[in-house]
């Protein structure tokens, strides 16, 4: 990717709502009665439509989602026939999965039916991680990217910043990604919701470009994607983002968050100079 490439990735939310966990942030946790979609696996022709129709804006990474704690044997056969299917398709997408705790056997599995990358975000610094969420821990997630990393499979991982947490946290989350080096990190800011039980804070734009700043430095070599949040945060005054680092971002609607329209997203980054990368490396 050339410096003025900006790489183009969608979220496809092929199980919503209901999860058991309590993670604070979280629309789609059970414990807070957030109004969203809530529905089980979705039909592998209705993702294969999704695929093409963003694959079409020029996306080159692909990420399923499921909601839950982590990666069952029934929602791992699920997730490796849709990789399988869209890769009979050959759409030429880069298929990352993202299904929460997941095993070695599981991962490589995953790997064998197609997927290319797994997602599971750190979300904050292990010492805060309790105050956003009880019901597993930290260490349960920088496990599952270990086990990604061992399956041979790309790593993304990033986290959510806003949630409450002090510069001393954000430092010690990049610390903590800085050691399993992600091929990709997903830089998120909290959006609030009045159904979830996290103070209604937003940050501020320059608050926010300092995290950014302060990734691209822990993360030198990392596809840095601003993800959720940077609509509520930033507006159409996006720009500062790609300056500060950001070479990717998510094309299209979010898990349970609409995004731009992909052709609206795309004039904007071609505003700036950028223009859509056309190979994920």
């Amino acid at each position: 990717m050339t410096d003025n490439e900006i790489f183009l990735c969608s979220i496809c939310n092929v199980a919503s709502g209901d999860c058991p966990e309590d993670c604070k942030y979280c629309t789609q946790s059970a414990h807070y009665g957030t109004q969203i979609q809530r529905y089980k696996n979705k039909s592998i022709d209705k993702i294969l439509q999704e695929a093409k129709a963003l694959r079409e804006f020029g996306a080159l990474g692909f990420c399923l989602v499921t909601a839950g704690r982590s990666l069952d044997s029934q929602k791992c056969e699920y997730i490796a026939k849709v990789a399988h299917a869209i890769k009979q398709a050959d759409l030429g997408l880069h298929i990352i999965a993202c299904c929460g705790s997941a095993d070695l056997g599981s991962l490589k599995y995953l790997k064998s039916q197609g997927v290319d990358s797994y997602n599971h975000n750190l979300e904050t610094s292990k010492d805060f991680f309790p105050h956003i969420c009880t019901t597993h821990t930290w260490l349960e997630r920088f496990e599952t990217c270990e086990n990604t990393l061992k399956a041979e499979l790309g790593l993304c991982s990033g986290g959510i910043f806003g949630l409450g947490e002090s510069w001393s946290d954000r430092i010690e989350l990049l610390k903590s990604l800085q050691i399993l080096s992600p091929h990709s990190s997903p830089i998120n800011f909290y959006i609030p919701n009045d159904a979830l039980p996290l103070p209604p804070q937003t940050l501020s734009q320059d608050e926010a470009l300092e995290c950014v700043t302060l990734a691209r430095e822990y993360l030198p070599n990392t596809r840095l994607m601003i993800a959720g949040g940077r609509e509520v945060i930033f507006g159409d005054n996006q720009k500062p983002l790609y300056e500060a680092g950001i070479n990717a971002i998510v094309l299209g609607d979010y898990l349970t968050t609409d995004g731009k329209a992909p052709q609206e997203d795309i004039a904007l980054l071609e505003s700036y100079g950028y223009i859509p990368a056309t190979h994920c490396h």
